[in-house]
């Protein structure tokens, strides 16, 4: 199952995103769920957000691996949208 996590971060926080984003990458790479992955951008071309497509079993795993993001550890996340996604291209 693909899940779309859509986490947009809390006014302000680019220092907490930049703080943590060593440990994101590695949790990213490290889960072996990750399909695409990249931070969302503002007119400016600034980080605002994350956009990331996890292949998993079901969307229980998806909130266990969005809770456990050292991004959300992080309290970086204003909200965070977990959908269920359909590849067509």
């Amino acid at each position: 199952m693909l899940i779309a996590l859509i986490a947009r971060d809390k006014p302000g926080a680019l220092q907490t995103r930049l703080d943590n984003r060593d440990a994101h990458i590695a949790y990213l790479k490290s889960t072996g769920v990750v399909s695409q992955a990249g931070p969302l951008l503002d007119d400016e071309g600034s980080m605002i957000g994350s956009l990331v497509i996890l292949e998993v079993e079901d969307m229980q795993v998806a909130r266990e691996w969005a809770d456990n993001d050292p991004y959300a550890k992080a309290g970086l996340f204003s909200g965070v949208e977990l959908i269920p996604w359909k590849k067509v291209i």
